[in-house]
């Protein structure tokens, strides 16, 4: 009876690590590519959740690594009311001015403009300025991301629109969804209010669209009004190819001998001027004082050697603790 009790142990271990094993050989592995990314090169396994990453069925969740999304406190990000995180770190507020375009990057190949929205209080001497929309140019095409207008948040609805050469892009709602040409990628990176826009081997964007919360603008005494949430940008670059006189609001940031004026200001939230340089007259107008780009002639897409300078993208989703897995239907 004992060995019996014995051998009916080990078949049921042994049935189990079977079946263990079935259930990880069914899962599949995702790393992330990006060499300045802490996760550059690692496996990470898909949860029983959702074990694939392009499942056959439809109706499946999908497995995919949460890292293109903007980290508000990661180098070349500008977020909230903007805060800019520069390429050393230091964080900046550029407040423009509201319904206002500037640049944000500037170089001879290619240029990213923001528009900006805003507000301003019977108290207040100054706008509070948030990112609506970006224009990308590069060679001798224009792209535009916006959030678009919302009275009310619902984050299961899509507040993205796009546009390439000034008619409408198309790029349904769901994950994955990307459009592409020889140079540009545009990629849903979850079902709504995501994207990555890629200009190969010159830098990538990241990209999500974000509310203003009443509880937020409560304690910052925004006063948003009851028939807008303010739907705005926030946004994070990393870089391949910049060139070393690179201009723009966090552009600058960039050039090797820079010396970021925020970091000497010794305040909690320095704020840097700079509107009558960095101001453009349209969305996708590099026409600025000190702007660099100047089209198609002066564009090159790919280099051979990646010399360019990185900003950092985290692959925790968004700074928390975690492997930044996520599971989308």
């Amino acid at each position: 009876m004992g060995v019996s009790s014995r051998n009916g142990l080990m078949y049921v271990l042994l049935l189990f690590a079977f079946c263990e094993m079935q259930i990880i050989a069914g899962k599949d592995n995702l790393s992330c590519t990006f060499r300045s990314s802490p996760c550059f090169r690692k496996k990470v396994s898909c949860p029983s959740e959702c074990p694939l990453k392009s499942p056959s069925d439809p109706k499946a969740k999908v497995c995919y690594l949460d890292w293109r999304k903007p980290n508000c406190n990661g180098r070349g990000s500008a977020c909230l009311d903007p805060r800019f995180v520069g390429a050393d770190g230091t964080v900046f507020y550029f407040h423009g001015r509201r319904n206002e375009n500037f640049a944000l990057v500037s170089d001879p190949t290619f240029q990213v403009n923001a528009h900006f929205i805003g507000l301003r209080p019977p108290t207040r001497t100054r706008d509070y300025t948030w990112i609506q929309a970006l224009g990308i140019l590069h060679a001798h095409h224009t792209f535009t991301i916006h959030a678009t207008p919302s009275p009310t948040w619902d984050p299961t609805l899509d507040h993205l629109a796009f546009s390439h050469n000034g008619h409408p892009l198309s790029l349904p709602q769901g994950y994955p969804s990307t459009w592409h040409n020889p140079h540009v990628t545009i990629e849903r990176t979850s079902a709504a209010n995501t994207v990555a826009f890629t200009l190969h081997g010159l830098a990538e964007i990241f990209v999500s669209v974000v509310p203003v919360g009443r509880e937020e603008s409560r304690v910052h005494n925004y006063g948003i009004p009851d028939d807008d949430c303010f739907a705005h940008l926030e946004v994070q670059f990393r870089f391949h190819a910049l060139s070393e006189n690179v201009e723009g609001v966090l552009g600058r940031t960039y050039q090797p001998l820079f010396e970021n004026p925020a970091a000497r200001l010794g305040v909690p939230m320095p704020v840097v001027g700079g509107e009558d340089t960095y101001r453009t007259t349209s969305l996708v107008s590099a026409d600025c004082p000190l702007c660099l780009f100047r089209g198609a002639k002066h564009a090159q897409t790919l280099q051979e050697e990646d010399n360019g300078v990185f900003g950092v993208v985290d692959c925790t989703a968004l700074g928390n603790a975690g492997n930044g897995i996520v599971c989308r239907r």
